[in-house]
């Protein structure tokens, strides 16, 4: 994907810098301007290390790191120093910065591709510096990966983003801008394919290990993409690409209380293809939407919508009158839930053990028939508002790995590890079994991961079904989607995929009490 077009006056071809310096300049490729003196060691020729020219007076002054590009850095020095999400941090920065429209997006696409890419990145940095891209100061790391994202995937003229990366290092790392310059010039000598072609492993010895370094995603998960897609390794390469798109926002019209074709009109977007309350945003700050605002919508991802659905208009018999979202934060699920209960004549009791995510919780199902209940969802049956057999329809969207979002969460690809699997998914067989206790024999319960990873899907339901103690029933939930939907599989669970469905990698299995 590339990004904004930043015209620059002045373009060379790449590989001229790093072969011959930039004479008009000066610049020599370790970092220098032969005429301001500004390699390491200059002051030793007379320049002042803080800006000075002791040979003629203070030199004028360089231009500051221009504020998008200072932005992105802040906000990818937030991700890997604070373990900040981007998609919390950024959008306050861009506030308080002042940025919008075109400054925006161009901070906002810096920061998304840098984080998408950042494997691959640190692969070509390290070859290019020839030292292993940990060994590098933190915050000349993140410039640097700023500057090679500018290099190979946008259409910023190579000299642009040498030098704006090298005026940025200058601010974090004064010390290293020589090294930063060198380091640049090399990348910029090789386009992104010709580094791919350069680093990545052969196809016929190791095809994991070169979908991982061309597509910049960690050999553990590509393995299990491939795994939950039956090895087609095709079409592995497909859900990788999407991955490294960048998604629209999409938003949830809340049933009784918004229609999705007059919202997709009042908001300036489209209806979604597959859930009845999803609209489609072009871009934009979904929070300034009135609409948003006075709680007729949400931001929520149309997969998420659909499993939401799902559970509320699976046929059921008897009594339908007490729903429950066991693991109910930060709220989405259960603002759909409550709008359609609201429809129905039923309640939802939302369950979220995290204080603050209960507090997001309340926010977002304000004025909906829910009751929040600040509690340990594996607590049915001790906890006296979670009584066992009582609700008709409970929902377990449970913790996971995230590995269905990782085109809205691009840095949790590199937070994630194999070793974060064995808790999670103890904690999911231990809620799906709490869910089976709370739900009447007859009612329904749907188990939710915004994961495809095989063992936090399959292997927990089947395990968690065959150990719960009560006789229990698969549901086909392909029937429960859009009709006419594709790439549903062969049932009875359902898994959502970016590249099939343009959702998150959503996965949805009902099961009927007996």
């Amino acid at each position: 994907m590339t990004g904004p077009d930043r015209p620059v006056e002045g373009e060379r071809p790449r590989g001229y810098a790093r072969e011959h310096g930039d004479r008009r300049r000066g610049d020599d490729r370790f970092g220098g301007d032969r005429q301001r003196g500004d390699r390491p060691g200059a002051d030793r020729r007379g320049g002042d290390r803080f800006g000075g020219d002791r040979r003629g007076g203070p030199r004028p002054a360089r231009p500051a790191v221009d504020l998008p590009r200072h932005v992105a850095y802040e906000a990818l020095a937030a991700v890997h120093r604070d373990d900040a999400y981007a998609n919390l941090v950024l959008p306050a920065m861009l506030r308080e910065a002042g940025l919008s429209g075109r400054d925006a997006a161009f901070a906002t696409e810096l920061t998304y591709g840098t984080l998408r890419h950042t494997g691959t990145l640190d692969a070509i940095v390290t070859d290019a510096a020839g030292r292993d891209v940990q060994r590098i100061d933190p915050p000349v790391r993140d410039a640097l990966r700023l500057g090679a994202y500018q290099l190979l995937h946008t259409r910023v003229p190579a000299h642009a983003a040498v030098s704006s990366t090298v005026d940025l290092v200058r601010t974090v790392g004064p010390g290293a801008t020589g090294f930063a310059n060198a380091v640049l010039r090399e990348i910029a000598g090789r386009d992104a394919d010709a580094w791919v072609a350069k680093l990545a492993p052969a196809e016929e010895t190791d095809p994991i290990g070169r979908l991982a370094l061309t597509f910049s995603h960690p050999q553990w998960i590509v393995r299990a993409f491939a795994e939950a897609l039956g090895g087609d390794l095709g079409e592995t390469t497909r859900l990788l690409i999407e991955d490294n798109e960048r998604p629209p926002v999409h938003l949830c019209a809340r049933p009784g209380l918004a229609d999705a074709v007059e919202l997709a009109d009042e908001v300036g977007g489209a209806p979604g293809a597959f859930s009845p309350y999803a609209v489609y945003l072009p871009g934009g700050a979904p929070g300034e939407l009135a609409a948003v605002a006075d709680g007729r919508a949400h931001v929520q991802d149309e997969g998420s919508q659909l499993v939401a659905d799902a559970l509320a208009n699976a046929p059921l018999e008897g009594p339908d009158g007490r729903w429950l979202d066991l693991c109910a934060g930060p709220g989405g699920k259960a603002g759909l839930l409550g709008a359609l209960a609201a429809m129905r004549g039923a309640r939802l009791t939302a369950v979220e053990v995290a204080e603050h995510r209960a507090r997001l919780v309340e926010r977002a199902t304000r004025g909906l028939p829910v009751t929040v209940v600040h509690a340990d969802g594996r607590g049915v049956g001790d906890e006296p508002k979670l009584p066992e057999g009582h609700f008709d329809r409970v929902l377990v969207d449970a913790p996971c790995t995230g590995l269905g979002s990782l085109r809205r969460r691009p840095e949790s690809r590199w937070r994630r590890q194999p070793s974060d699997l064995p808790p999670l998914t103890r904690l999911q067989r231990e809620l799906l079994t709490a869910a089976l206790r709370a739900v009447r024999p007859g009612g329904l319960v749907a188990y939710v991961t915004c994961s495809p990873h095989v063992v936090e899907t399959h292997v927990t339901v089947t395990e968690a079904s065959r150990r719960c103690g009560f006789p229990v029933d698969f549901v086909d939930a392909r029937p429960l989607l859009p009709a006419g939907m594709p790439g549903l599989g062969d049932g009875p669970t359902v898994q959502l995929w970016p590249h099939r469905h343009g959702t998150d990698a959503m996965f949805l299995a009902v099961l009927r009490k007996g």
